[in-house]
């Protein structure tokens, strides 16, 4: 019998300290990047976007993939390709966690449409709220001194 797999995952992680340090006219260079190393790691992009602070992936994950060290090996490869093309000039690195969310397929095109209007989507809220509120819908226990 052959494997048949959704493992459909909202990952979100930003830059350390929140800092705003992804340029927009280069964020698109990093988003190929990203794109091309879960392509070689057997996962489908359906969406990357971000601001100056923080990434929203939704992606499929292999099964053979754990999510903790997929999103352990994207922010590493990212973090070289940033400092070697030198595309964000203030970029320090990423925080150290993350959040990642797992979806159901039918909430696929929302999501879609979510990620892709994210800069709209932070001209009224701030990147702690959002988190929040995904914390929340998701159901996750937090403790709020580690979303500082």
């Amino acid at each position: 019998m052959a494997t048949h797999t959704q493992l459909l995952y909202h990952l979100v992680f930003s830059t350390k300290h929140r800092e705003p340090t992804i340029v927009p006219d280069q964020k698109k260079r990093l988003f190929a990047y990203i794109h091309q190393l879960l392509t070689n790691k057997n996962c489908h992009l359906y969406r990357i976007n971000g601001v100056e602070d923080h990434l929203h992936i939704l992606t499929h994950v292999h099964p053979t993939i754990s999510v903790s060290s997929l999103i352990k090996d994207i922010k590493l490869a990212a973090n070289d390709f940033i400092k070697k093309e030198t595309i964000f000039p203030k970029f320090k690195g990423w925080q150290d966690g993350y959040g990642a969310f797992s979806e159901s397929i039918k909430e696929k095109d929302r999501l879609i449409k979510y990620i892709k209007n994210q800069e709209e989507h932070h001209r009224n809220f701030s990147f702690k709220d959002e988190y929040l509120a995904l914390l929340k819908e998701h159901e996750i226990e937090f403790d709020e001194k580690y979303l500082l």
